[in-house]
């Protein structure tokens, strides 16, 4: 490391801070609130089930900072906090309705400016800036193991549902043996969102790692009135163990309260334990299942409902 090294990336942080109006409050990009409070809310959308004690740590903020922000969002009536239901010591803080669409608001105002800067890239040097970006952010975290609060939950992007389709297939092929037929299954179930569905009552979610999907999951209205249903929920192996599965699940089950639902079904089989004991620790329960033969095995599926309007134990 030398002297212009230091000089250079400090050189870049300036540059990039001015281009992306970080520091040009007259934008309203965050307006009323700060870009500290804005990253707060950020964190808080894309986790719905956050303690105090993780904000802390993912934002590396003062306890007492973190605290004035919170109780600000509270008088604005934009979070709720209440014991965690697994440690009374801390604190859970979730969004509220007006939260999520304050949060909403500044996430698109956010990808309006982005949108702008980019509208005056060539597009041929679009990718090379999106490629270099990776890399820095690769480089800058190469040696540390990747975190919960590394992964983002979004929707998404061209190509996401090509992504779902193959993962799905290459993944279920490697671990359970599955044929073809699941891949037909799953091109068919991507194919009738990708042509027609409803943003306000379905949704896909792309857990995105260090700027690559590490997983999915869908909410659609299911054939019986009233009822959500989970979908085509995926992690990929080398990001297991980091909490994706449950803020997917998750995510599913808060989208549908808030859409209205009255609940949540999925069908699957029994060989998928992991994905079994998720759905048993967000209160699905056992309705159904039946041996079947299916995607070249056989298996035994298994219909499960989590009723929204019961209360939480």
């Amino acid at each position: 490391m030398t002297v212009q090294d230091i000089r250079d990336i400090r050189a870049f942080n300036r540059f990039y801070t001015n281009v992306i109006g970080a520091l040009d409050y007259s934008r309203h990009l965050y307006a009323p609130y700060t870009l500290t409070e804005s990253r707060v809310l950020y964190e808080l959308a894309h986790a719905p089930r956050t303690d105090a004690a993780d904000l802390r740590t993912e934002l590396s903020l003062d306890a007492g900072y973190l605290s004035r922000i919170l109780n600000k969002f509270e008088e604005d009536g934009l979070i709720e906090r209440s014991a965690s239901a697994t440690d009374p010591r801390r604190r859970r803080v979730t969004l509220t309705d007006r939260g999520r669409e304050t949060a909403a608001l500044l996430a698109e105002r956010a990808d309006r400016s982005v949108g702008e800067l980019l509208a005056g890239v060539p597009a041929a040097d679009r990718t090379r800036l999106t490629q270099a970006l990776r890399t820095v952010r690769e480089i800058l975290s190469a040696g540390r193991r990747p975190r919960p609060e590394d992964v983002v939950l979004r929707e998404p992007r061209p190509g996401d549902l090509g992504w779902i389709v193959q993962r799905n297939a290459a993944l279920y092929a490697a671990e359970y043996g599955f044929n073809a037929d699941y891949e037909g299954l799953v091109a068919r179930i991507v194919a009738d969102f990708g042509q027609d569905h409803d943003p306000h009552l379905e949704r896909v979610w792309i857990a995105e790692l260090d700027g690559r999907p590490m997983g999915c999951v869908m909410c659609v209205r299911d054939d019986a009135p009233g009822s959500a249903r989970l979908r085509l929920l995926l992690v990929e192996p080398e990001a297991r163990g980091l909490g994706i599965g449950d803020r997917l699940v998750g995510a599913v089950v808060d989208f549908a309260r808030g859409a209205g639902y009255r609940d949540v079904v999925l069908w699957t089989n029994d060989v998928l334990t992991a994905a079994r004991r998720l759905y048993q620790r967000h209160g699905f329960a056992l309705t159904a299942e039946r041996a079947h033969r299916s995607f070249g095995k056989d298996l035994n599926g298994q219909d499960w409902r989590l009723d929204l309007h019961r209360t939480p134990e």
